[in-house]
């Protein structure tokens, strides 16, 4: 059996037609066998198909060799926490994070929570899952079933898979972990230097809400003053709200709004799985995740001097202005999770950040959180006694940025050569790094074409000059047409 879902980093599929119990029986399976682990957390997201894929994961983990803990609902970093946390040999998150509704997907780590990717045995794992006969998969998944649902209940949620019947494995086991979760969490920050806040916060109805609440208990039982206006709380499996993706212009306005009506000091916004989180000043603008990347580096730099700090190469002036400026070390990653996590390893960097609202941590096992950066930035604006607003106006005059702007094109090689054909003579400097990237004296681009669709994305930015980095933006994409 061919398996389609498997994608450069993790796992994605339309359900029925690339993901099915089955699939996620033969995956787990699969990565047991493939890492000969022994222990493994597993736990999903709010997607109504979430659980019957992570129960049938179970079992293939089982007849692997593994034994399964459960976390029940989570968030992808919670797994990766988990996973540190117990000194287990794998963690699988069963999210889609904000694919359509009719997607799911699985995201895999390893011990000490480092990533598998198609590079560090995710494509192994692929070709192990292919070799079981479908008549194995079904004999093997019947132990814990009584019967197969119909497709249209398996879309509607309900499992296949019995718990108890997975229980009575003895290799089964369902604990909470969100304690210890929390606790690792507001480590990141002196909860001291807190004055009294109002965060407007939108988990999106996905699994951020059940996260937050945990987060907020302890700061009431500590007495810090943070008043939290939540929207669109509560997890719901069928987004009546829409799939939260924040990243996108169309799904800010409750956010924005909320910030501006309720006069709050800023909003904090998550997707699916909350691996990322999406800020909003006190006006209610959208603040650009770049520029949230040079506000952690100098929040790390200012505890930790000296320290090195990984960032993507779409745009980067500002956070190599302030990284340097502040005694750090920058260093420039290839974009994606896992070129990030293992240059940081290398070279024990504190911080890593993407213009993507991906956030990375030393002390987080090098893992991205979604929870982590709003913390942070909420101590900052404290500690300044200045607004997210005024904290990020500066850098935004000095560095201005055009934002990623995604083109479909027939042809996305033919479109790179044609423009690094027209600026190479011109250019002061050319990186390969990840796509082009192409520097003059006081602007830059960054063109790269898209691991999984026909997409082209580019970013321009410019030294204190809004109306040259709009101009070359149009410039170029007049050439993408």
């Amino acid at each position: 059996m061919q398996l389609s879902c498997f994608k450069a980093y993790d796992i994605r599929g339309k359900l029925l037609e690339q993901l099915d119990e089955h699939v996620a029986y033969r995956i787990g399976r699969a990565f047991a066998e493939y890492l000969s682990a022994k222990t493994v957390v597993v736990g999903g997201d709010v997607r109504l198909t979430s659980e019957p894929l992570k129960l049938a994961l179970a079992a293939g983990l089982i007849d692997g060799g593994a034994t399964v803990t459960d976390l029940g609902m989570t968030g992808t970093e919670e797994i990766y926490f988990a996973t540190k946390h117990l000194n287990v040999d794998g963690g699988i998150e069963v999210t889609a994070s904000h694919n359509p509704i009719d997607y799911n997907g699985l995201k895999l780590v390893k011990a000490g929570s480092q990533p598998i990717s198609g590079d560090t045995g995710l494509f192994a794992i692929k070709e192990l899952a292919e070799t079981y006969t479908q008549a194995e998969v079904e004999q093997s998944l019947s132990r814990y079933i009584d019967n197969m649902v119909s497709p249209e209940d398996f879309i509607a949620g309900k499992s296949s898979v019995s718990t108890a019947k997975l229980a009575t494995s003895g290799q089964y086991q369902v604990i909470c972990t969100s304690q210890a979760y929390v606790e690792h969490m507001l480590s990141y920050i002196d909860l001291n230097n807190i004055r009294p806040l109002k965060l407007v916060v939108n988990a999106g109805n996905g699994a951020a809400g059940k996260a937050l609440d945990a987060i907020e208990t302890q700061l009431r039982k500590r007495g810090v003053p943070v008043e939290f206006i939540k929207i669109h709380h509560q997890p719901d499996g069928t987004f009546p709200n829409g799939i939260p993706n924040p990243l996108l212009p169309e799904s800010r306005a409750d956010t924005a709004n909320a910030v501006i009506a309720h006069k709050a000091d800023m909003g904090i916004a998550w997707d699916g799985d909350f691996d990322r989180c999406f800020l909003f000043d006190e006006k209610g603008d959208f603040v650009e995740g770049y520029y949230i990347v040079g506000l952690l580096a100098k929040a790390f730099l200012d505890k930790d001097p000296g320290s090195k700090i990984i960032y993507d190469p779409r745009v980067f002036w500002n956070t190599e202005d302030i990284v340097r400026s502040a005694g750090g070390v920058p260093i420039k990653c290839k974009t994606g999770h896992a070129f990030i996590k293992e240059r940081m390893r290398a070279d024990d960097a504190v911080y890593g950040g993407e213009m993507s609202a991906h956030h990375y941590f030393r002390d987080f096992a090098y893992c991205d959180s979604g929870m982590i950066p709003w913390l942070l930035v909420a101590e900052l604006i404290c500690t300044s006694q200045k607004t997210l607003s005024q904290l990020v106006k500066e850098r935004i005059a000095a560095f201005p940025s055009s934002g990623e702007i995604n083109r479909t094109l027939r042809d996305p090689d033919a479109a790179i050569a044609a423009v690094l054909a027209k600026y190479e003579a011109s250019a002061t400097f050319i990186d390969y790094t990840d796509g082009i990237g192409v520097e003059f004296e006081n602007w830059r681009f960054n063109l790269r074409k898209s691991n999984t669709e026909p997409v082209i994305r580019l970013n321009v930015e410019s030294r204190a000059d809004i109306p040259l980095m709009e101009a070359k933006t149009q410039e170029l994409l007049a050439l993408l047409k």
